[in-house]
């Protein structure tokens, strides 16, 4: 399996040559967020692609306290899947629980490879939400969506493993032309001037960490022990690379967001539920008696619980860096 999986990558790889941009328009979208909107390297050995965000309900069900919810709405789609709020702590409590047996590596959690130009076939993968703020300032949100995410090995050890995986990119712009971008990085990121930001064209990059799908400006070797504190070498690092270029406008779902009234506006017919819904997108954290789960290493587990997903990111932040008490920090230079 794995050897057929670096043939596809190889193959992929060589045709990156005939690679082009895709000039996309979605009415109800200003464009100016279409053409500057990042563009994605893959690491050469990722093995856990952007995922189909539907396949990730039709996959699970859910959970409240490592226990199926009873009756539960049925079927669950991306339109309704908001519905689940009306359990658990307004849904906060509710897990898109694997229906297999995580630990079997079911196909679904690999994702898709995006093809030579770069577009991730048939299924929709990411998520593109405006906030307009008014004055001419606008927020553009860029949520990719992987059904897994592979966590850092420390001495050996597998840690950090969690079903569903929502990352993004932020950019600011001003009257139309971008100001400054955010890169999501565990449990912060990093910001840089758009001038500083290395581009393909004007579609400015970020590289995908293999495993963990961290968003950095460079590729390389990046210790995220401490946040915003990003050195070459360390205790816990991601390394990303130019495996595969992944353009994520092309199977993507648009929404409006309004600030007034923390509510969603859906254009092009997306669906509109996913992005209420507060629960999360994967598996509860197995016990340390669950099979699955290996023994604690110094306190650290294998597998832990799934992320929340799109409304829990701070979707109408005061600066480009999440508000969350962390110095913000914009750089004019690329750092690792």
């Amino acid at each position: 399996m794995l050897a057929g999986l670096a043939v596809c990558l190889l193959l992929l790889q060589r045709s990156f040559a005939r690679f082009s941009i895709q000039v996309r328009q979605v009415e109800g979208v200003p464009q100016y967020v279409l053409d500057y909107a990042p563009l994605v390297w893959l690491h050469e050995e990722e093995a856990f692609f952007p995922s189909d965000i539907y396949a990730q309900v039709t996959n699970t069900h859910p959970n409240i306290n490592l226990t199926t919810i009873e009756d539960p709405p049925s079927p669950l789609t991306l339109e309704n899947l908001d519905i689940l709020n009306a359990y658990g702590n307004s849904g906060r409590d509710v897990y898109l629980t694997s229906n297999l047996d995580v630990t079997t590596e079911p196909v679904w959690l690999t994702g898709i490879v995006p093809d030579s130009t770069g577009e991730t076939r048939e299924i929709t993968s990411s998520a593109i939400i405006v906030n307009d703020r008014g004055s001419g300032k606008v927020d553009a949100f860029y949520m990719y969506f992987y059904a897994y995410n592979q966590g850092n090995t420390v001495l050996f050890q597998e840690l950090g493993d969690h079903i569903g995986d929502w990352e993004h990119n932020m950019i600011r712009f001003q009257n139309g032309t971008p100001q400054a971008m955010w890169f999501s990085q565990h449990g912060n990121g990093q910001a840089f001037t758009y001038k500083a930001v290395e581009k393909k064209g004007i579609r400015p990059i970020s590289y995908s960490a293999k495993g963990s799908h961290a968003n950095y400006g460079v590729k390389g070797t990046h210790d995220h022990t401490i946040p915003d504190l990003n050195l070459p070498a360390g205790f816990l690092q991601d390394y990303t690379g130019k495996g595969l270029l992944w353009d994520p406008t092309l199977s993507a779902y648009h929404y409006n967001y309004s600030a007034a009234d923390h509510s969603f506006k859906s254009i092009n017919g997306s669906p509109v539920g996913a992005m209420y819904y507060r629960g999360r997108w994967g598996d509860q954290q197995y016990p340390d008696d669950d099979p699955k789960q290996p023994p604690p290493f110094f306190g650290f587990r294998k597998f832990v619980s799934g992320p929340t997903g799109p409304w829990d990111k701070q979707l109408n932040r005061t600066k480009i860096c999440p508000d969350n008490g962390i110095l913000c920090i914009v750089r004019d230079a690329l750092v690792p």
